[in-house]
């Protein structure tokens, strides 16, 4: 479980094809701090730290087809940047929402806008009726997991959205290096996926 807050960037090093899966070697500052089996956010994805490499602060993961597919993990290359953050502490306030690291599809940028001292972002994903029923979608000032970061839904329409990005979320994230064309992470809402189920039986 996580909040959405990514805690910063990790550097991918290394990746390395093995049948259907790809490890991943990643640079992060924190790596020291990591343990074998411990659950960490990629882009939004959960991922498990498989090994750590303390000396040189790099831990390394895998990723399983079904992941790779509905990802854009497989997109990455050596030196690509990656949002990071470790599971969240259930002692502390939940800062952003609710998001599991299970990515629901990719969707594309369209369009960078600065806004003095901001920026918007807009996205395009592909959209379908029944899974929109069933609350893969966004709403207006909802919630939305972009690569990872917790961010509130502007302008939604039925297969794009805008999001709003602070300075300081620009710098620590690897929103800066957005383009259109970028490919990106998206998980939407839990809530909203159990309200529009129950609602089925109603």
């Amino acid at each position: 479980m996580f909040s959405g807050i990514v805690e910063g960037t990790g550097v991918v090093k290394a990746i390395e094809k093995e049948k259907e899966n790809v490890h991943f070697t990643i640079y992060w500052q924190h790596a020291g701090e990591l343990k074998v089996d411990q659950s960490l956010s990629h882009n939004g994805v959960c991922l498990t730290v498989v090994a750590v490499n303390r000396e040189a602060l790099t831990y390394r993961v895998t990723a399983i087809l079904e992941t790779l597919i509905k990802s854009n993990l497989g997109l990455l290359q050596p030196g690509d940047k990656v949002n990071l953050e470790r599971s969240m502490m259930m002692n502390g306030r939940l800062d952003g929402h609710i998001v599991q690291g299970h990515v629901d599809q990719t969707a594309t940028c369209t369009r960078v806008e600065e806004a003095d001292g901001s920026w918007y972002y807009t996205f395009e994903y592909t959209f379908d009726k029944e899974k929109a029923r069933q609350g893969y979608m966004t709403v207006e000032k909802g919630s939305v997991t972009v690569n990872g970061v917790s961010l509130t839904v502007v302008n939604s329409q039925d297969h794009t959205f805008q999001v709003a990005i602070i300075p300081y979320t620009w710098e620590v994230t690897n929103f800066h290096t957005f383009r259109p064309g970028s490919v990106v992470n998206l998980e939407f809402d839990i809530i909203g996926k159990y309200l529009s189920k129950l609602l089925r039986y109603q």
